[in-house]
């Protein structure tokens, strides 16, 4: 299906490879992702303890969207979603990848997951292989985790790949520093650090393609655990935090703790050894001439990690983190420059979605629609131009327990209401999010019309994508776990 799909965009493509959507000719696309990265993570975002420049000043120059959402609250389904414009139920990766199956579950809950593909189909067509075909030079830095050896980039149409491989986070080797025992990146001197070295990598590929279009998707590992920072990075924020008066402030997220305040001085230096990272690539735009030639596009896969794993960051006032529905969990900076077509310093509220980005880029490159081709997601362009959307409807399910805490359930946001339903009872919460962006007054006994209209609409979607859901633990114990969804007071 894949390769029938490629040649129908060749024919196409004959007379219109040159001519973009807004320009006269295609542009370059760097598409940075970052990992575990909270909205309230960047300065431009709120965050007054971590310090993020570069982003920061990306910001300035572009598009900054205040309502953008991973498609999952954890990472594989999300960047799944990103290479094919599909939700993660049609990829079939709706947990992250590594996740125990049902027949091996052996946590006491009530549930078992649904069932979850453990890679990337090749024969779906991606994105590296739709710019790919349509002459743009495709490269990967970084984390992969869509599959095994002989499911990499390489095997999705890139042309390059720099680090990508089937693990979730940097754990060979020493690793966030080098040697990095990673079969698609070559060791640096020791000590040399993982994210500057994926920037630069990302920097050589640019240098090297600058006369022909290039796609570069730098996916850094970065800020996923391991929780390792630079020593002098570590220090700075010691010092930062003591000379601030911060200290460690605790909420509680049903069975877990939840960080309330930013101060993790090991997370800051991530953060910004991340922000240094991405300005490494955009200066080497600026130093080739090719800021205006090329569009950037920063986010995220998931929510930051605020209630497991070491705790590291606070998402406030979004509720919860990584692992949950709730906005914490699944809201993502989202930043947009290209100069001359993206008005600096605006500012999107309009809500969008990983499977957004494959439609966006596809207009941009000015390819059409194929038969058989049909993401999920809409262009951006209109948003980018300054107009609107029609409206619609974003979705989410989650079928397993994630690591974090959270539950096994989907939801829906449409317009500023926003509804969760629980698969362990079928509970339902239901949040106006303009005016309680915490997720904290659930109106779903004060709202039984809206709960039924958007339970309806979140059913029919499932049942569109082919969705897969838990099923009943034959094993379960109550009386070895504490109760979930446990009364709480705002």
């Amino acid at each position: 299906m894949r390769t029938c799909l490629l040649l129908a965009v060749s024919c196409w493509l004959i007379g219109s490879v040159a001519e973009s959507a807004l320009g006269e000719r295609l542009p370059n696309i760097v598409f940075i992702l970052a990992d575990d990265l909270g909205q309230r993570d960047l300065g431009c975002y709120g965050s007054t303890f971590y310090e993020t420049p570069a982003l920061d000043q990306l910001a300035q120059e572009g598009a900054r969207f205040t309502a953008a959402y991973a498609a999952c609250p954890v990472c594989s389904p999300t960047r799944a979603s990103i290479m094919t414009g599909l939700w993660p139920q049609r990829t079939g990766i709706t947990d992250y990848i590594g996740a125990p199956a049902p027949e091996a579950w052996a946590r006491n809950t009530l549930l078992l997951p649904a069932p979850y593909m453990d890679r990337l189909a090749l024969d779906t067509l991606t994105l590296a292989e739709l710019l790919k075909d349509a002459g743009y030079a495709t490269f990967f830095a970084g984390k992969w985790h869509l599959g095994p050896e002989g499911w990499w980039p390489e095997d999705q149409g890139f042309d390059l790949n720099r680090g990508g491989i089937d693990r979730g986070g940097p754990y060979g080797g020493n690793r966030y520093f080098s040697p990095y025992g990673n079969p698609r990146l070559s060791d640096g001197p020791v000590g040399e650090h993982l994210p500057d070295r994926l920037a630069r990598e990302t920097a050589a590929f640019i240098e090297s393609h600058r006369d022909r279009p290039f796609f570069a998707y730098l996916a850094f590992y970065s800020v996923h655990t391991p929780l390792m920072a630079r020593e002098d990075l570590r220090q700075k924020y010691e010092e930062k935090r003591t000379r601030l008066g911060l200290t460690a402030q605790w909420g509680r997220e049903d069975t877990r703790d939840v960080r309330l305040v930013q101060e993790h001085a090991v997370y800051a230096g991530m953060v910004e050894a991340l922000d240094l990272a991405v300005g490494t690539v955009l200066a080497k735009l600026d130093d080739l001439g090719l800021r205006e030639q090329t569009l950037v596009i920063f986010t995220s896969d998931n929510g930051g990690l605020a209630t497991s794993e070491g705790w590291p960051t606070s998402n406030l006032p979004w509720r919860a983190g990584k692992g949950w529905l709730y906005e914490g969990g699944i809201r993502e900076p989202l930043l947009v420059r290209w100069p001359g077509k993206v008005a600096a310093g605006s500012v999107v509220d309009t809500p969008v979605s990983s499977p957004d980005f494959w439609p966006t880029l596809q207009q941009l490159a000015g390819l059409l629609a194929q038969p058989g081709q049909a993401p999920d997601g809409v262009s951006l362009v209109p948003l980018l131009q300054g107009g609107t959307l029609p409206d619609r409807a974003l979705f989410w399910h989650y079928p397993h327990y994630g690591n974090q805490g959270g539950a096994p359930g989907a939801a829906i946001r449409r317009g500023d209401w926003k509804l969760i339903e629980w698969y362990e009872d079928r509970r339902v919460e239901l949040y106006q999010l303009a005016s309680d962006p915490g997720e904290q007054i659930n109106l779903a006994d004060s709202e039984p019309a809206r709960v039924e209209t958007l339970r309806d609409e979140l059913h029919a979607w499932q049942h569109q994508v082919g969705a897969k859901f838990p099923t009943p633990n034959a094993d379960y114990d109550p009386a070895k776990t504490s109760g979930r969804f446990a009364p709480r007071t705002p």
